[in-house]
């Protein structure tokens, strides 16, 4: 009799238990999803990538720059769906922004551009990195987008000081001055070089 009622209690605590787990392991799924519903608006708000209308010349000399329009072009089409769309989002943006380095116009491939670049292709990444966490620090996405429209503005602005340099008139003398300091046109000396314990002797 003593076992019978031991194990009555017994299946009645285990019972009990299930239930217990059942509950707890519902509270921490709502808890998960809430936590998931929180990230997602706030890289949804954050996601903000304003287009900026460049100069006519500029945008002449950048519309056959395949890598830039397609990083601009995916910049611009915002995920809606979900976290898992911001992922991707990221990853392919990286690879675009990368991918910037490839067949820049020739007014452009200057090492002041290629230092915007480098700094732009630096921030995407951290973006992809961060975003692609298994715990999303949410507090980060809003700093690194401003961030990457900010490097963004400075590459575009690089680009059309570059032009507006270009179209300012050389003053009289000015170009005869340029080709002076122009090392790569100095003609090498023919004058034979003398020994110094030569001269001594």
């Amino acid at each position: 009799m003593n076992i019978r009622h031991y194990s009555m209690i017994l299946m009645v605590l285990m019972a009990f238990s299930c239930q217990d787990d059942a509950t707890k392991r519902e509270a921490e799924k709502q808890k998960d999803i809430k936590k998931k519903e929180a990230v997602f608006t706030v890289i949804n708000n954050a996601w903000n990538f304003p287009e900026r209308p460049l100069n006519p010349q500029t945008q002449a000399l950048i519309s056959n720059w395949g890598e830039w329009r397609l990083f601009l072009t995916d910049l611009h089409q915002k995920p809606k769906s979900s976290i898992s769309a911001f992922k991707q989002k990221s990853i392919i943006l990286a690879k675009r922004a990368n991918d910037l380095n490839n067949n820049i116009p020739p007014k452009f491939s200057k090492p002041e551009i290629k230092a915007r670049i480098a700094a732009l292709v630096s921030k995407v990444r951290s973006l992809d990195l961060y975003i692609n966490l298994q715990d999303i620090p949410a507090e980060k996405i809003p700093v690194l987008v401003a961030e990457i429209n900010t490097e963004i503005l400075s590459l575009t602005s690089q680009m059309e000081e570059i032009i507006i340099v270009e179209q300012i008139p050389l003053e009289q003398g000015e170009s005869d001055m340029i080709k002076m300091l122009d090392t790569s046109r100095a003609i090498p000396s023919s004058k034979p070089q003398h020994n110094i314990y030569k001269q001594i002797n």
